[in-house]
């Protein structure tokens, strides 16, 4: 789904277009599948430290990708979230339930 190298999202076959942060966000997921990362992590990770508490910019991101990426995103499957702690790509081996 992710092609780190020339900085390319496919879903579907098709070309998803990402904005650079988008794109920053769903790296840091996808490059700890399997991982939950806190809303903290991934706001320092993505925005910077000054940036740590600002869950809404977090919510919003999460949100516009899974618009763009899953089938239906009021169930996601590829972007999870751990309610009170943060989100999740789960890896392959990762227990659905």
């Amino acid at each position: 789904m992710v092609d780190y190298a020339h900085r390319l999202v496919r879903s579907g076959g098709q070309t998803i277009h990402l904005t650079p942060t988008e794109y920053d966000l769903l790296c840091e997921l996808t490059r700890n599948a399997g991982k939950v990362l806190t809303h903290r992590e991934l706001l320092q990770r993505v925005w910077g430290p000054d940036y740590s508490s600002e869950n809404t910019y977090l919510r919003t991101f999460v949100r516009h990708l899974r618009r763009k990426l899953e089938p239906d995103p009021s169930e996601p499957h590829f972007l999870r979230n751990e309610p009170g702690v943060g989100y999740f790509v789960p890896s392959d081996d990762t227990d659905e339930g």
